[in-house]
């Protein structure tokens, strides 16, 4: 159906005196040098039964690290019920590092299989660990006929929030195996909730209990570095954000409010991610229908000449609000004219949102919405200057494949969608449901089970290689599929930081 309730929106001033008090709140990043360390390996082994091969482990120190770092091994992944499965080793388990001996250092990784060891694939992680800093690796032990080179391809690097540790973790696939990259970063305070890459790549912005922070993202590594001088640049406790396309506003709402905020950002030069000097912190008045946000999302391609993007915002039993968004709105503020898409039940809530790369389809995921025992359902729009117009037609709503949606990921063709479920009806997991998509109608691909039911995140690397899933009750928390004409496969699995649970958010770089 059309949306037709629009209103004019003008722009929202804040209270005076904000700026002043902040004191410096905007500096430039800080450009010390790191003090933690990283973990590489020589690459995958081959193992014949009952013998041995090894691999070698380098543990890299920051510029001024200096310390002891512990080295231990586990068996990550392997095959189903193995028997006598491969087992590792390492030495030395420690190395020194000084101000006089600050070079890279190595251990050795031995794998060791008996006459009976079970064929297949064994992943090996590699951790170091020192004064609670940690970084890994993983190598792929292959045993007989395992698939340590069935790797699609090497991924880009992607981020996790892990609120068992405050941690960051920044990851990648590569030679079949999910390797981190550098050491795990503590976030400045407890509880981060929520991650957003911006679409150049080069910032990461994090959102804890006590503010949002920038990291700057290493060209060349992917490596986080803390910016703005580790000053939070907004005393929001966003729970959900994102960047938009042209680099320039931050667009983030935090739980509990009806306030949607826009921060504008530097784009370019050596400040690039910290907001403007002199700007203020946007609103969009009159304010959220409901102070229940879940998930946002922002129209692809958003320009000053796009008259049909938006900012869609899951808001639970307040359904799902968009409002036009203009990067370069007169006036300074981006938010328009705005709608309300209210809930397909009364008994229901629109947990997700999401919209394809070509702006073409939004996509909203709410419980109660379809008839049987699983009750979640996936709901379709197409994108116009006047609002969306839902598709119709038998079997619509598409069932999701659970009871609790709660992630949506287009793939980067726009041509399949996985909506995840944390909640499955008979089920202690949760799982993924594919779709083919065209511009009338979605065409269910099949389900695969996830971890243990937690709060489940997508996200497509953009090589298009990998769909990553996030499941704060998994153990391990994060596990890759690959993609073939939108069926998945389960391809490795593996934690995040140094607990095995609790990962809740996740992001790909571009």
């Amino acid at each position: 159906m059309k949306i037709r309730r629009w209103a004019g929106v003008t722009a929202a001033t804040l209270a005076a005196g904000l700026l002043a008090s902040c004191g410096d709140f905007w500096q430039a990043p800080s450009s010390s040098s790191t003090t933690s360390f990283s973990l590489s390996n020589s690459g995958n082994i081959t193992v014949a039964q009952n013998s041995t091969n090894t691999a070698t482990i380098t543990v890299t120190p920051g510029s001024s690290f200096t310390g002891t770092v512990t080295l231990s091994c586990a068996i990550t992944t392997q095959p189903s019920s193995p028997t006598s499965p491969t087992t590792c080793g390492l030495s030395p388990t420690s190395l020194a590092f000084t101000s006089s001996s600050s070079s890279s250092q190595t251990s050795t990784l031995t794998a060791t299989t008996t006459s009976t060891t079970t064929t297949g694939a064994y992943d090996i992680t590699v951790t170091g660990t020192s004064s609670g800093v940690t970084a890994s690796t993983v190598v792929c032990a292959e045993v007989g006929t395992g698939s340590c080179s069935a790797a699609a391809s090497t991924s880009v690097n992607f981020y996790v929030l892990n609120q068992t540790t405050n941690q960051i973790v920044a990851l990648q696939i590569a030679s079949g195996a999910v390797s981190v990259i550098g050491a795990a970063i503590t976030t400045p305070t407890v509880t981060p909730q929520a991650i957003a890459v911006a679409p150049n790549g080069n910032f990461l912005y994090v959102s804890t209990t006590s503010g949002i922070y920038l990291y700057t993202i290493n060209s060349s590594t992917g490596a986080l570095t803390l910016g703005n001088g580790g000053i939070a640049i907004s005393s929001d406790a966003a729970i959900a954000m994102q960047v938009d396309s042209t680099n320039s506003w931050l667009v983030e709402v935090a739980s509990g409010s009806n306030q949607l905020n826009a921060i504008n950002v530097n784009s370019s030069g050596t400040s690039i991610g910290i907001p403007v000097s002199g700007t203020s912190k946007q609103t969009f008045t009159p304010g959220l229908p409901a102070a229940t946000p879940i998930q946002l999302v922002i129209s692809p391609g958003d320009s000053s000449t796009c008259a049909s993007c938006y900012v869609f915002v899951a808001l639970g039993s307040g359904g799902t609000e968009l409002i036009n968004f203009n990067p370069s709105r007169s006036g300074g503020n981006p938010f328009g004219a705005y709608a309300n898409q209210g809930r397909i039940s009364s008994a229901g809530s629109a947990n997700t949102v999401a919209v394809d790369p070509s702006n073409r389809l939004v996509y909203i995921g709410e419980t109660a919405a379809t008839s049987g025992t699983q009750t979640g359902g996936l709901r379709v729009f197409t994108i116009g200057q006047s609002g969306i117009t839902e598709f119709t037609g038998t079997g619509y709503p598409y069932s999701s494949g659970g009871t609790g949606p709660s992630a949506i990921q287009p793939s980067a063709d726009g041509n399949y969608v996985y909506v995840a479920n944390r909640a499955v009806s008979g089920s202690t997991d949760g799982n993924i449901a594919s779709f083919s998509v065209t511009t009338t109608a979605l065409t269910s691909i099949g389900t695969v089970t996830t971890g243990p039911s937690g709060k489940i995140g997508l996200a497509e690397d953009s090589t298009g290689s990998y769909l990553l899933a996030v499941d704060a009750a998994g153990g391990p928390d994060l596990q890759a599929y690959t993609m073939s004409s939108g069926a998945l496969t389960s391809y490795r699995t593996s934690t995040t930081g140094s607990d095995p649970v609790g990962a809740v958010a996740i992001a790909a770089a571009p």
